[in-house]
Order: C-alpha cells, then sequence, then structure tokens
C-alpha cells in the first residue's frame, strides 16, 4: 500500500524525499494504531450514560479518514506527484491502481467471513481507489475545487438517499462486513458500499479528493509541513466547534432527541464518539452536526482537517529526523509501511477472540498494546531489511502489472 525510499538513497540525495515519504509511512502507521485502538479499547464507559473513553474522544473517525487521506497522498505520489501524469502513463497508471485495487478488495472481501465485532474497511478502501481514477490526472486547482464541492454535497446526497434506500424491502444495508457470498446481491452490496454503510463511499471519496490535493504540494518544501500542521488546526477546530455550538447552543441537539423519540438515550455522548447506527432522518439538523461517523460537511471538514496535520506534523518530524541524522519515525513508518498485511492479521487475531473470554491475565488494554508493539516491531523488521509486507508485495506486483512493469516486481 506504501512505497519506500532505501535509507541509503536518501543520504546520497540529501534527504528531502526520503523525508517525506517517511512521514508519509509515519503518518500511515499512526492510522494503524489509532484504528486498533478502537478496535480493542473501549469507546464509551459501560454506564447508563455511556460517557466517552479517552479512546473515543481521540480516535473514533479520526484514525479511519486519516488512513483514507493518506490513500489519496499515495496514489499523488505515484501519479506524478505535483505534476500529474498524463496520455498513456496515465492510462498505466490507473490499470495499475485498478489491480491493486482488486487486491486489496479480495482481501477485505476474505475477511469479511470471519465473525468479528468490527468494521472492516477494506472493501471500502478498494471501491474509493476505483472511485477516485477519473482524478488522478487532474492537478491541484481542479482538485481543490472538486474537494471542496464533494465536502459540500455528498452529504445533502446521502441524507436524500438513504432514507429511500432503507425503506425497500429488504432494506438496501447489508449488516455485516461485505464478503464474497455478498456478490450475489450486487444491488444490496452497492447501496451499503456507497451509502448505507459503515464507511459510505460517497462521503468518503472526500478524504481520497484531500489526500490527492495534499499529495500535489511540492512536499519537498521545508514550508509545507508547517502550513499543513497550522492550516489543518484550524480547519479541524473551526469546523468541530461550529458542529458543537449548531448541536448545543443553537438547539440541534434537542431539535434531535425530539425527532429520535427516545427519552433518555445519550445522544450527547454519541455526538462525541460514533454516530453509526442512529437513523440520520427525519431533520436537516442532523446534517449540522461534527459527530465522528456522521459524514456531514462538518465531519469531513473536522477529520480531513486532522489528517493534515497529522501529515503535516510527520513530515516536519521526517525533515527534523534528517537534520539530525536520526530516525525518529522508524517505529511509526515501519508499521505504515506495511498496514495492509498488519491489518489483515490484526483482524484475524482479533476475530480469534470473538465472542470468547480473554485468556487468563489478559486485558484489553493488555491485549492492545500486545498487537501494537508486535506491528511496530515486525514493522522495524521489514522496513530495516528492505523487505515488502506480503500483502503489499502482491499488491505492488498487481500494480506494476497493470502498468506493463512486471519485470520491475522483486
Amino acid at each position: 500500500m506504501t512505497s519506500r525510499t532505501p535509507a541509503k538513497a536518501s543520504r546520497k540525495t540529501g534527504g528531502p524525499a526520503s523525508a517525506r515519504l517517511h512521514g508519509i509511512d509515519a503518518a500511515r502507521g499512526v492510522a494503524l494504531l489509532g484504528m486498533m485502538a478502537t478496535h480493542l479499547l473501549p469507546t464509551f464507559e459501560s454506564n447508563a450514560d455511556l460517557t466517552p473513553t479517552w479512546v473515543g474522544l481521540t480516535f473514533s473517525g479520526r484514525a479511519a479518514a486519516l488512513f483514507a487521506v493518506l490513500a489519496g497522498v499515495g496514489l499523488a505520489l505515484s501519479t506524478g506527484r505535483n505534476k500529474p501524469l498524463s496520455g498513456s502513463d496515465l492510462s498505466a497508471a490507473r490499470r495499475g491502481v485498478a489491480l491493486r485495487a482488486l487486491v486489496i478488495a479480495a482481501v477485505g472481501l476474505a475477511l469479511g467471513g470471519l465473525e468479528v465485532n468490527l468494521a472492516i474497511i477494506l472493501v471500502h478502501y478498494a471501491v474509493l481507489f476505483l472511485c477516485v481514477l477519473p482524478f488522478l490526472g487532474m492537478g491541484l486547482k481542479q482538485l481543490c475545487a472538486w474537494a471542496g464541492g464533494w465536502i459540500l454535497a455528498s452529504p445533502v446526497l446521502a441524507y436524500l438517499l438513504r432514507p429511500w434506500l432503507l425503506a425497500a424491502e429488504p432494506p438496501l444495508k447489508l449488516g455485516h462486513n461485505p464478503k464474497w457470498e455478498d456478490l450475489g446481491t450486487p444491488a444490496r452490496l452497492l447501496s451499503d458500499l456507497f451509502f448505507t454503510g459503515y464507511y459510505p463511499v460517497v462521503q468518503w471519496m472526500t478524504y481520497l479528493l484531500v489526500g490527492l490535493v495534499i499529495g500535489r504540494l511540492v512536499l519537498t518544501r521545508a514550508l509545507v509541513p508547517v502550513v499543513l500542521l497550522a492550516a489543518g488546526t484550524v480547519v479541524a477546530a473551526a469546523a468541530k466547534t461550529l458542529g458543537v455550538t449548531a448541536m448545543e447552543s443553537w438547539g440541534g441537539r434537542a431539535a434531535l432527541e425530539a425527532v429520535l423519540d427516545s427519552p433518555g438515550y445519550p445522544l450527547h455522548s454519541v455526538l462525541q464518539v460514533n454516530l453509526t447506527g442512529i437513523p440520520q432522518e427525519g431533520s436537516w439538523w442532523w446534517l449540522a452536526s461534527a459527530a465522528p461517523h456522521s459524514g456531514t460537511s462538518l465531519d469531513l471538514l473536522h477529520t480531513s482537517g486532522v489528517a493534515a496535520a497529522v501529515i503535516g506534523l510527520c513530515l516536519f518530524l521526517g525533515r527534523l529526523a534528517e537534520w539530525v541524522d536520526l530516525d525518529l519515525l522508524l517505529p511509526l513508518r515501519g508499521a505504515g509501511a506495511m498496514t495492509l498485511s498488519l491489518y489483515t492479521v490484526h483482524v484475524w487475531v482479533v476475530s480469534g477472540f470473538y465472542l470468547k473470554p480473554l485468556p487468563a491475565g489478559w486485558t484489553e488494554e493488555g491485549m492492545y498494546f500486545a498487537q501494537a508493539a508486535t506491528a511496530i516491531i515486525v514493522g522495524m523488521v521489514f522496513v530495516l531489511l528492505k523487505w515488502r509486507g506480503p500483502l503489499e508485495w502482491l499488491a505492488h506486483a498487481a500494480s506494476q502489472a497493470g502498468r506493463g512493469q512486471v519485470k520491475a516486481v522483486r
């Protein structure tokens, strides 16, 4: 899912390109560890008020969005960086991306057959790769316009169409992770992937477009990481502040509680952590929240801003590591360089404990830190040995085959 520049090459070229790629891989590592945290650690306290935990308040919605934004960054870096490809080169790149998406989709569909209480992102991730193909030849200004328009329009489209899809008989919603059997009901599968599922592609295309915008910037310039960090922080804070104000000061939450008609339901807590599972219909106030996984314009702005800030910080630390000649990002970039393999193993391990008690002496926190430490150590070993992860190798081979460069696969 990523590309890497060997350490020796970075020293010969002075380091900026390496720092950029190391920073991107490190951001992927942050996304992976954040998603693992939301999978293994509670996001709500087990009380009647569903009090949010620090994990829910920190990572819910943001880690997965960062993962998706980085997909767009990676596509930009592999299709011309700040100068997009054109002509036959662009066509070859699109074929490579499409074949890589098919590999990721196959892995996701296989994982969908596991009994696990996780929302697996890989099939949606693959569909996003396919949907973004028409945008790969666009320059920075076009991508900015598309990203801005998508942030504003896609939540409204989803709000209008989702109730109609859910009103069908049976509802056009899976209620589980996509798996091979669902290919037999394409209407239901596509409706779930694009509108009614956990990671609705229509709104999540925003993250790929934002990632393409970031990837088209001249990331070797010293000021770019600082701008990403500052601008991302401001956008994220402003969007979240506006959403909270709309809910708590302008009457939004009261209106939504009336629509839900569930006295005592802790909507205040849910709005802070995860709006998935709540039917967002019956009031336009739903579009005014910035709740995680709500897919509103403010949610998309907030999570995109957080992603930009994290990427900027990691890029800055990558440059700092070059200046002090110390690989500060190695633990994160190692895991980030093989996220597809590590994420897949993580889901498989979690499935082994589904509806089963943890081993004697283990806690949820212990399980998380054990898996996180394993991911970091394995990632460091692979990156130091200059190995690709096994699934990264397969995806890379598919990409190279699509580009007509089979001999380059190694």
